[in-house]
C-alpha cells in the first residue's frame, strides 16, 4: 500500500449500508474539500483499504457481514494508518467504550447534523496530522541519538547491536539481518539475525546475494512486496509468507561492505519508502562506524594507526552532520543546498576574523545545522505565494527553539547550539527567540545571521526570484548596525567579493 502523506488532500472512506446516508455524507464532505469514497459494508471497506490508504474511515456501527466494530478491529490488526469514527443510532456508554476499545477515535450519534460531522472529521484529521509531525520529530531525534551511540563506540559487536536494535525499533520489522564482507575472504556473510522480543528469528529462505548487490550497483531502491520480493531469493521462504522486504547497502567510499535487510511477515504490514529512506540514513552512518570499529581493532597496537582511526572518526562526525542537513532539505526544492551555501559564507567570515581552526570548523558545522529545527515545520505553509499570516510566522519562529531541543540531548552537538539557536537574533534587539542585543548575541549566531540572510536573498523562493549579488550586498549594508553587526557586514562583503573574484579567475560560475 502507498504511504500516507499528511500534507495532501485528506482521503475519507464512508461506510454505511444505507445508500442515502452514504450519498449525503459523501456530498457534504466532498464540498468541504475532502476526497471521498463510499462502501456499503465493512467487507467492501476492507477491500478498498487494502487497495489504497485513507486518512479517516467514517463507519456505521450496525452493518451486515462485517460491522463497524469488526472493521475497526481489523484496521488495528492490519496496522493501517487510518483513524476510525463510529456512527450509531444506539448511543450508550457501553457502545462508546466498545468503540474506543476497538480503536475508534470518536463517535457520532444518529440522527446527526452535518456541521457536527464536519467538526468531528476536522478534529480527527488535525489530531492525526499532529501525531505524524510528532512522529517525524521523534524519528529525527532517535536517529541522532543512535548515530551518537554508533559513532562513540569502537567495538564492532557494540556497533552492530546498536544498529540492529535501532532498526527493529524504527521500522517495526519482524526480522532484521545484517550481512558483512569478511575482510580476509571478501565474501559476504550473515553476521547478525534478530527479531523483536518473543519473535521468530529462525532463517527462512535463502537470499540471493548477487541479485541484492546488482540492485545496489544499479542504484535501485530495494523495497519490494509479496511475490516481487521473491526475486531476491534463491529459495523462497517456506514456513511463512513474506509480505515485504527492505534492504539498504552499507557503503564506504562507494564500496559495498555489507547490507541490512528488514523482513515483514505480518499481513498488511508493508514497509514504506519513508522507512527505507530513514534506514538508508542510519545505514550510511552505520557503514562508516563499522569501518571505524574494524580499523580500530586492526590498528590499536600502533600509535600512528590509532591517530588514523581518530581522524576517521572525526570525518564520520562531519559526514553525520552533513547527511542530516542534506536529508532535512531534500523535501523542499527552495532550500535544497541552502545550509551548504550558508556554511561556505560563514567560513569566509570566520577566516576573515582569523578565528582558530577549531572555532572556524565549529562555525561551519553550526551553519550546516542552523535550520535543523525546521524538521518540525510544515514546508507547504512557508512556501506559499504572498506574505505569511501571523500564525504561520509564529510557527516559523519556533524552529530555533526546536533545533536547540534536538541538539541538547546529544553531547557532541551541544557546542553547535549558540549558532543554531541565535541566528535570527538582531543587533538592535528586534530579533528572536530571546531578543538579545549587540555582544550578548553569540559570535557564531551573528556570523550565521549574515550568511543565512545573504543566501536567502540570492536564492529563488516560492514568492520571489533571487536578488542579484549587488542588490543583496546593498541590503546587508542598509541593515548593518540594526539587524547585523556593522563590522561583520563590512568584513563579509569584502570577503565575498574576494571569493567571487577568485571563482571567476578559476573559470567558475558565480551568482549574478
Amino acid at each position: 500500500m502507498d504511504q500516507l502523506a499528511y500534507d495532501e488532500t485528506p482521503r475519507i472512506l464512508v461506510v454505511d449500508d444505507e445508500q442515502s446516508i452514504r450519498e449525503v455524507l459523501s456530498d457534504f464532505l466532498t464540498i468541504e474539500g475532502y476526497l471521498v469514497r463510499a462502501a456499503a459494508d465493512g467487507a467492501e471497506a476492507l477491500r478498498e483499504l487494502t487497495r489504497r490508504p485513507y486518512h479517516l474511515v467514517l463507519t456505521d456501527l450496525k452493518m451486515p457481514e462485517v460491522g463497524g466494530l469488526e472493521l475497526l478491529a481489523k484496521i488495528t490488526e492490519l496496522r493501517l494508518p487510518t483513524l476510525g469514527v463510529i456512527m450509531t443510532g444506539f448511543g450508550t456508554v457501553e457502545t462508546a467504550i466498545a468503540a474506543m476499545k476497538n480503536g475508534a477515535h470518536d463517535y457520532i450519534l444518529k440522527p446527526f447534523k452535518m456541521e457536527e460531522v464536519v467538526h468531528i472529521v476536522r478534529k480527527a484529521l488535525e489530531h492525526q496530522r499532529l501525531q505524524a509531525e510528532n512522529l517525524h520529530l521523534r524519528e529525527a531525534v532517535s536517529l541522532y541519538r543512535v548515530s551518537e551511540a554508533v559513532a562513540s563506540s569502537l567495538s564492532l559487536d557494540t556497533v552492530l547491536d546498536v544498529i540492529i536494535d535501532a532498526t527493529l525499533h524504527e521500522i517495526d520489522a519482524d526480522v532484521i539481518t545484517l550481512h558483512l564482507e569478511d575482510p580476509k575472504t571478501g565474501r559476504l556473510e550473515e553476521r547478525v539475525r534478530r527479531a523483536p522480543a518473543g519473535g521468530d528469528a529462525r532463517p527462512d529462505g535463502d537470499l540471493d546475494f548477487e541479485e541484492v548487490l546488482q540492485a545496489f550497483n544499479q542504484h535501485r531502491p530495494l523495497l519490494a512486496h509479496g511475490a516481487r520480493a521473491l526475486r531476491y531469493f534463491r529459495n523462497a521462504p517456506e514456513t511463512r509468507r513474506l509480505v515485504s522486504l527492505c534492504s539498504i547497502p552499507l557503503k564506504v567510499h562507494h564500496r559495498v561492505i555489507g547490507f541490512l535487510c528488514a523482513y515483514s511477515y505480518a499481513r498488511g504490514k508493508k514497509f514504506t519508502e519513508g522507512q527505507r529512506k530513514m534506514l538508508a540514513i542510519l545505514g550510511s552512518r552505520a557503514a562508516a562506524s563499522i569501518e571505524n570499529a574494524r580499523l580500530y581493532q586492526s590498528l590499536k597496537s600502533s600509535h600512528d594507526e590509532l591517530e588514523q582511526a581518530k581522524l576517521s572518526i572525526e570525518e564520520n562526525f562531519r559526514q553525520t552532520i552533513q547527511g542530516f542537513a542534506h536529508a532535512l532539505e531534500e523535501s523542499d526544492r527552495y532550500t535544497r543546498g541552502h545550509s551548504e551555501r550558508v556554511s561556505q559564507y560563514a567560513r569566509l567570515i570566520a577566516e576573515g576574523l582569523a578565528l582558530p581552526a577549531g572555532d572556524t570548523e565549529m562555525v561551519v558545522q553550526s551553519a550546516l545545522m542552523h535550520d535543523i529545527g525546521k524538521i518540525g515545520i510544515r514546508h507547504e505553509k512557508l512556501n506559499k505565494q504572498g506574505r505569511l499570516t501571523a500564525e504561520e510566522m509564529a510557527m516559523f519562529r519556533t524552529h530555533p527553539a526546536k533545533g536547540r531541543r534536538i541538539l541538547e540531548p546529544i553531547p557532541f552537538l551541544r557546542d553547535l547550539i549558540p549558532g543554531c539557536y541565535c541566528h535570527h537574533e538582531a543587533w538592535d534587539g528586534s530579533g528572536y527567540p530571546e531578543g538579545l542585543t549587540r555582544d550578548r548575541i553569540p559570535l557564531f549566531g551573528r556570523i550565521i545571521a549574515i550568511a543565512d540572510t545573504y543566501d536567502a536573498m540570492t536564492s529563488d523562493r516560492s514568492y520571489r526570484k533571487a536578488l542579484t549579488h549587488a542588490m543583496a550586498a546593498d541590503e546587508l549594508s542598509r541593515c548593518a548596525g540594526a539587524q547585523f553587526e556593522q563590522e561583520l557586514v563590512k568584513l563579509f562583503l569584502h570577503e565575498i567579493e574576494q571569493h567571487r573574484r577568485r571563482a571567476r579567475a578559476a573559470g567558475q560560475e558565480v551568482p549574478r
